[in-house]
C-alpha cells in the first residue's frame, strides 16, 4: 500500500513537470480522447480523479492537458461548461441543428418539442432545418417555427437547394446535428462536407425509418472557422436523460409564451385550461402556434407524472 501510494506520489511529480497546452476535445472513443490544441491534436487518456468524482470529459470540452512525447498526452484539468448532453455526449454547444424531413418519414412534432425544449433548457439556440422539401412543402411546418422565433431553413441536399445558408449559419459556433433516422441529416453533412463521406442508410419501407450509421461523437472544424458533430437520430435520443423538466419549469421553455407569463389573470397559472391565461389568449388570437401549444400541454401532463424521487435522484 504504501509503495502503491510513493508510485502515485512520484507520477503526480512528474505531470507536475510536463509542459501543459489548452485544447478543445473533438472525439472520444475507445477510452482516448483526442485533444485539438494550435495545429496539433493529441491522443489523450482521462486522469483517474475524474472518475473519483464521477465527471468524464465530453467532446466539446475545453481542458488543460499535459504534453508527453509523440503527441500523447494526459487530460489534466476540464474547464468550466456552459452546458452539456448526456446523450448525445456534448458540451459547450452554441446551437442544435435540427434536421427534420417533412415527408418519408413525416416530421414527429412532438419529438422536435421537446427536443427544442431540452435545448432551451440547456442554454443551446435551437435550429430548426427541414429536408427533402422536394417532396412536400414545408410551409405549412417551417412557419410555425418562424413565427415562435427560430431560425429555420428549408433545405433539398440532393439538389444542393439551401445548403449554403446552412453552411454560412454554422461560421464560428460549436454545433451539433441531430435528426430522425431517414431525415437525411447524412446526406446534408455529406453535402456540407464532402470530404467526410458520411454512409447513408436506405428508408426501409416496412419500418417508415432508416438505419443509423453514426458509431461515435465527432467534430469536424470548418475552414471558416468553427465545429460541427453528428449525432445519433432522434429514437436514441432518451430524453429523460438530458434531463427533467419539470412543470414549473416548462413554461420558460417555449420561447413564445414568454411576453404572456406574468400577464396571467391568476399567479402559478399552468397555461393549460384557466381562466384568464394570457398564453391561452394568445393562442386563440393565434399569435402563439396552436401546435406549439398542445406539445407543451403534452409535456406538461408527462411532467406531472415525474415522482419526487426522480427530482430528489437528479437534485444528487
Amino acid at each position: 500500500m504504501k509503495e502503491r501510494k510513493n508510485k502515485e506520489e512520484l507520477n503526480e511529480i512528474e505531470e507536475k513537470d510536463l509542459p501543459k497546452a489548452e485544447g478543445l476535445i473533438i472525439k472520444a472513443t475507445g477510452g482516448f480522447y483526442y485533444v485539438r490544441s494550435g495545429e496539433t491534436t493529441f491522443e489523450c487518456r482521462a486522469r483517474g480523479i475524474f472518475r473519483k468524482h464521477d465527471k468524464s470529459p465530453l467532446v466539446g470540452d475545453k481542458v488543460t492537458i499535459s504534453v508527453l512525447p509523440n503527441e500523447k498526452g494526459y487530460i489534466h484539468a476540464i474547464h468550466e461548461r456552459k452546458n452539456s448532453l448526456v446523450r448525445p455526449p456534448l458540451a459547450n454547444l452554441d446551437q442544435l441543428v435540427m434536421v427534420v424531413s417533412v415527408a418519408e418519414p413525416a416530421p414527429n412534432i412532438l419529438i422536435l418539442d421537446k427536443l427544442i425544449a431540452v435545448a432551451e433548457q440547456q442554454n443551446v439556440e435551437p435550429v430548426i432545418v427541414f429536408t427533402k422539401c422536394d417532396l412536400a412543402d414545408p410551409k405549412q411546418y417551417s412557419e410555425i417555427y418562424r413565427k415562435a422565433g427560430f431560425r429555420v431553413y428549408e433545405v433539398c441536399a440532393l439538389e444542393h437547394e439551401g445548403t449554403k445558408e446552412v453552411f454560412a449559419m454554422l461560421k464560428g459556433k460549436i454545433s451539433a446535428f441531430c435528426g430522425n433516422s431517414g431525415a437525411g441529416k447524412s446526406s446534408l453533412l455529406n453535402d456540407i462536407f464532402p470530404e467526410l463521406s458520411l454512409s447513408t442508410a436506405e428508408i426501409s419501407k416496412k419500418l417508415g425509418r432508416g438505419r443509423h450509421t453514426t458509431r461515435h461523437t465527432e467534430l469536424f472544424e470548418l475552414e471558416t472557422g468553427g465545429w460541427v458533430a453528428d449525432t445519433p437520430g432522434f429514437s436514441a435520443i432518451e430524453m429523460e436523460r438530458v434531463g427533467i423538466i419539470r412543470k414549473s419549469e416548462l413554461q420558460y421553455c417555449f420561447r413564445e409564451f414568454e411576453p404572456y407569463l406574468l400577464k396571467c389573470k391568476f399567479t402559478g397559472c399552468s397555461h393549460v385550461s384557466e381562466k384568464g391565461c394570457a398564453v391561452l389568449e394568445a393562442v386563440r388570437e393565434d399569435i402563439v402556434p396552436e401546435s406549439r401549444h398542445k406539445s407543451y400541454c403534452m409535456m406538461y401532463e408527462e411532467a406531472k407524472q415525474i415522482k419526487e424521487w426522480e427530482l430528489d435522484k437528479e437534485n444528487g
